[in-house]
């Protein structure tokens, strides 16, 4: 005999409740929400903007002491319709929470902006859609990378400091004619910055087709007069060393190879610190023919070009911007989330 002693309703799980997609999307609403947003808040909806998806790690990582703080606040500004998340099906176990804009935040961020939440190149249909995009693990991917190293400024021992983060999307907007970097990063360290665009390959392409982007980003540099180290991240040391001998074979090809500076790392590689973090001394130049095989931390690949002019020890970006639509004129938030607001006294 088959017996079901489970009710349907036990069956369901628990959703928070929130307000309709239009209902927080309306000015009455996004003027109640000023009382309850905090500057870090704020900056997370900004960040969301930016570089479309985060995960709970991620978010816990660049702005909350812990997981349950971070936990209980984006329950809220879930809630509250601040930002939408999702959960991707993953073969074994489970995946962790992705966060994505949701309609209050974009309008929180559009008017910050002073610009009017229509002008805003956002709909909440494309924010949430990322969820079944083949570019999904990519874009998350990349995004670990940067919030990798912004965990690293958090740490009261770090002498490094990330003080520019570009989405894939924003490169696209600046140099996607020429070439499409998946990000752009700058970092602080010792009174010295160094500045890169990150080209991060899930062993999803053939090393030739990797290779074939260098000539792009020496097109670049003779347009901009500015030289930008290309740092490639790769997931194995096994698919570091095919995709250097092809970049070499690419970088002899070109004119003039000093325009393209290029470093190569892998997810795998082991550092030996307790970190295992991008900045550590896991970064090996490519030279031409000559493949090297001392590793260098991110610092230090600032003085491993000699030709490169230092730039200097400020929070701009040096790249070459152009124009941009009005939309875009929205900058980049810090990478650094400001610091938890304090507690209003009681009345």
């Amino acid at each position: 005999m088959i017996t079901n002693p489970t009710s349907q309703r036990s069956l369901r799980a628990h959703r928070p409740k929130r307000l309709s997609q239009r209902a927080a999307a309306t000015g009455e609403y996004v003027a109640r929400l000023a009382a309850r947003l905090t500057d870090r808040d704020r900056w997370l909806a900004r960040m969301l903007y930016e570089h479309k998806v985060l995960t709970t790690h991620q978010i816990t990582e660049i702005a909350y002491p812990s997981s349950r703080a971070a936990n209980m606040r984006l329950l809220q500004l879930y809630k509250w319709r601040v930002l939408d998340r999702f959960q991707p099906f993953i073969a074994s176990g489970t995946a962790p929470m992705h966060y994505v804009l949701d309609v209050a935040g974009a309008a929180v961020v559009a008017r910050e902006g002073g610009l009017d939440p229509r002008d805003l190149d956002y709909r909440h249909e494309r924010a949430i859609g990322i969820a079944h995009s083949l570019r999904l693990a990519h874009t998350v991917g990349t995004n670990a990378f940067f919030t990798a190293l912004i965990a690293r400024s958090r740490n009261p021992d770090a002498s490094g400091q990330l003080t520019a983060w570009w989405s894939e999307a924003r490169c696209k907007r600046h140099f996607g004619d020429i070439v499409r970097p998946d990000g752009y990063g700058r970092w602080h360290e010792h009174r010295s910055a160094f500045e890169w665009f990150l080209e991060f390959d899930f062993g999803t392409e053939r090393p030739d087709r990797v290779a074939a982007k260098l000539p792009g980003y020496a097109k670049l540099a003779t347009a901009t007069g500015i030289t930008t180290p290309i740092l490639f991240w790769m997931p194995t040391t096994r698919r570091e060393t095919r995709v250097r001998h092809a970049l070499a074979t690419a970088l002899n090809t070109l004119d003039d190879p000093t325009l393209v500076p290029v470093a190569t790392s892998s997810a795998d590689f082991v550092t030996g610190d307790r970190d295992a973090h991008p900045a550590a001394a896991r970064w090996q130049l490519l030279e031409g023919r000559q493949l090297t095989s001392r590793r260098l931390a991110l610092a230090e690949l600032g003085r491993a070009w000699p030709h490169l002019p230092p730039l200097p020890p400020s929070s701009s970006t040096s790249v070459a911007t152009g124009n941009s639509d009005s939309w875009s004129d929205l900058l980049p938030p810090s990478p650094l989330a400001p610091g938890p607001t304090p507690r209003r006294g009681t009345r």
